[in-house]
């Protein structure tokens, strides 16, 4: 068997399961096997590309448009990964660009990552890194928009290491979060707007994570190809 079949298989395998979930299902593989997941995928996922660029076309080998995402069957885009951040130097000046563009030229909908260091959270910076790449974002987000936009925290510390932030810490920041939206936008957007956790979401530690007040979904990495996918779907059902 070649591995892009292994790997849609086991995806579709994951997704399956979340047919009778009542939450939101986003799927973001890598962009090679994004066709082909649309064609094969249940009814009810969405796709997402991991990353994009901020134009429609022109000389920028290697990179992806989000008009192509949308033809390729992409309804959303991952935009500031915390990897796409610490390993590619991708800043918020950039990113500014990127959501400027994906929102205002296309109507593919925005996950836009945020999240500090270990070193940052260490040093007592979470929310002043937070704030600082959240306001980024929404110096190009209109009013009208924040539907289209879900906020994901993932702390950096937490990104495959196994450690996660504990429900009280991953809380305290999605609740400071929402008082900075409001204070940037205004309290009917910092209560309607999405805000999701991830680093190192699993089947053991979700439905804590699930029932904090502040904390509307996951953005679930490794776990997503295991069986534990459809516990942390349902984690925020009684």
């Amino acid at each position: 068997m070649n591995y892009s079949k292994a790997i849609l298989e086991k995806v579709n395998e994951a997704l399956g399961k979340t047919k009778d979930v009542e939450v939101d299902v986003v799927c973001a593989p890598p962009a090679l096997f994004i066709k082909d997941l649309v064609a094969s995928k249940p009814a009810h996922v969405q796709v997402a590309g991991q990353n994009c660029y901020h134009a429609k076309e022109g000389a920028f080998t290697g990179e992806m448009s989000p008009e192509m995402l949308k033809e390729a069957g992409c309804t959303w885009v991952i935009l500031g990964h915390s990897e796409r951040r610490t390993i590619f130097n991708e800043d918020d000046e950039l990113l500014k660009k990127k959501i400027d563009y994906v929102l205002n030229k296309t109507d593919v909908n925005v996950i836009a990552c945020i999240g500090e260091s270990l070193q940052e959270r260490e040093s007592g910076k979470t929310n002043e890194v937070v704030e600082r790449q959240v306001k980024a974002y929404q110096e190009k987000i209109g009013n009208d928009q924040y539907n289209r936009v879900v906020i994901a925290y993932e702390p950096v510390w937490a990104i495959g290491t196994g450690k996660v932030a504990t429900p009280q810490q991953a809380q305290e920041v999605h609740e400071h979060l929402r008082k900075f939206i409001e204070k940037n936008a205004n309290g009917d957007i910092a209560k309607k707007v999405r805000i999701i956790y991830g680093g190192s979401v699993s089947g053991s530690n979700c439905k804590e994570l699930a029932q904090q007040a502040d904390i509307d979904g996951f953005l679930v990495g490794g776990a997503s190809l295991k069986p534990e996918f459809e516990q942390i779907c349902k984690s925020r059902q009684n």
